[in-house]
Order: structure tokens, then C-alpha cells, then sequence
């Protein structure tokens, strides 16, 4: 458990096992989120995990912001600074945004990236539709109407999620640290994550692999998935559980995360 300083943040991260080097990264999910996906990996595998820029225990300089490109060059400041890359690098959701950007921005400090499910809402027709909705919902929560904006949000994802559970989830007394991270999201991470464009052709040079949980059928990051899997001309890697499937059960995804590093060659003797 370490920091490490970069021009206007301090980011925390963890490093655990030894062996080639795995990152795991999200946004807004932070290094608790991996750990027991990490715990599982380390036996075979250097594993870096870290809360992004302005998340938990990593701080962010007044008015800092959290765009893809500046959480990639935090991460290849980050994996040269450990010292064990290149690496293969999975990012999940908004984490699989900053991956993407990693490889684009930084390709030097990494062999394969796994972006699984990443809402890139402008690869698809319906693109202008969608971003309106969600600029919707970030008016609304920072208006106040917490609980709203996130019955919004799984509705514009098309999860589940019922009313109760909503209410007991997001309304309430809350830890206040819990607050600042999801407020940080809102503001600093959702509009900067969900409006990225890649560079296709510069991906291209790079082996990427696109990740969608089994139980996301008919799901928007499906939807966004398979729109970059078809730009980038490779077939989606189809992984246990859902959007958040290496935090839900973190076994079975491990053991299909194995399955593609050796595909690739990517672990150890």
C-alpha cells in the first residue's frame, strides 16, 4: 500500500505476488472493489491495483478533473514506477475507458488490454439520444434528487434494479466519504467516460481484447461493447457474471481471466 505523486494528483495503489504484471483498474470502482480478483491472480502474477485520481484514498488537486487521457497517463506513470511492465492491463467499465486509453496514449507499458464493457455511448446510432439522458440525470443529482438520478441511470442501462432497492441503496443516511466518491463520479468521471471517442486504427496496433459479462444481454454497455469489438475487427471475450462480474464472483471470473492470459502466453511456468 503505497502512493504516488503525478503533477496534480496523488494516487494510491497496491501491489501484490510476483510475476508478470496484471493492473486492474476501474472508474469509479477504487482497489477495494479488486482485491479479492487481485488475491486470486497474485500467486502467478504481479498485480497493481489503485483508487483513480479524486477517488477514496487518491486525492486530487482543487479543480482537477478526470478525463480517460489524464487517468492513462496516470496509470503508465504508475506502471513504470512499479517497474514490472509491460502489462497486461483488464479495466471494467470506466476503467476499461481509461485501458483503452492507456493503449492508445501509452502502447509502450502495455502487451494486452481486456476492456471489459466499456460505455463508450458515442460508438452508437443513438448516440445524441442517450448522452441526453444521461446529462438529465446528472442535473438531477446534483439538483438533489440522488435516489432519481440513479433509478435513471440503471433504466438508461437497461439493469434492473428495483425501486426498494434503489431507496435502501442510495437514499438515507450514507457515509459521507461513500457521497464525496459518487458525487466525484457525477461530476468529474461520467460525462468525460461515456463521451470518449477512441482512435480505432491507433487501437488496432495494439492486442485488445472486448469483454462482456454473460448475464449482460440486451444491456447499453453490451450494446457499446459490441460496437467496438466490430470497429476493431475481433470477436467479444464473453466473461462470468455481469457488468461488475470480477467484483460479484470473483472466482469464476478469475479462472476465465487465467484461461486468456495463457492464450496469450501471458503467465508464468
Amino acid at each position: 500500500m503505497s502512493t504516488y505523486e503525478v503533477s496534480d494528483a496523488e494516487l494510491y495503489y497496491e501491489v501484490r505476488g510476483s510475476g508478470p504484471l496484471v493492473v486492474l483498474v476501474g472508474a469509479p470502482m477504487d482497489a477495494d472493489a479488486f482485491a479479492p480478483l487481485a488475491d486470486l491472480l497474485a500467486p502467478r502474477h504481479t498485480v497493481l491495483t489503485l483508487d483513480p485520481r479524486g477517488v477514496k484514498r487518491s486525492t486530487l488537486a482543487p479543480g482537477g478533473t478526470s478525463r480517460p487521457e489524464q487517468r492513462a497517463d496516470d496509470l503508465a506513470q504508475l506502471i513504470r514506477h512499479v517497474d514490472a511492465g509491460p502489462a497486461v492491463v483488464l479495466g471494467s467499465s470506466g476503467g476499461a475507458v481509461t485501458a483503452l486509453a492507456l493503449a492508445q496514449y501509452h502502447p509502450e507499458v502495455v502487451r494486452t488490454v481486456i476492456a471489459h464493457e466499456p460505455p463508450l455511448d458515442r460508438l452508437l446510432p443513438d448516440a445524441d439520444e442517450l448522452l441526453a439522458k444521461s446529462e438529465k440525470l446528472m442535473a438531477d443529482y446534483r439538483a438533489g434528487d440522488v435516489v432519481g438520478a440513479w433509478k435513471q441511470f440503471f433504466q438508461l442501462a437497461n439493469i434492473f434494479l428495483p425501486g426498494e432497492v434503489a431507496e435502501a441503496m442510495f437514499g438515507g443516511d450514507r457515509d459521507p466519504k461513500q457521497v464525496a466518491d459518487e458525487r466525484f463520479w457525477f461530476d468529474h468521471e461520467m460525462r468525460e467516460s461515456i463521451t470518449w471517442l477512441p482512435d480505432v486504427d491507433r487501437l488496432r496496433e495494439v492486442d485488445i481484447v472486448v469483454g462482456i459479462g454473460a448475464d449482460s444481454t440486451g444491456q447499453l454497455c453490451e450494446r457499446t461493447s459490441t460496437a467496438l469489438a466490430g470497429l476493431l475487427g475481433v470477436e467479444p471475450v464473453r466473461y462470468p457474471g455481469g457488468h461488475t462480474g470480477m467484483v460479484d464472483a470473483p472466482e469464476t471470473f478469475a479462472e476465465a481471466f487465467r484461461a486468456e492470459l495463457e492464450a496469450r502466453g501471458e503467465t508464468r511456468p
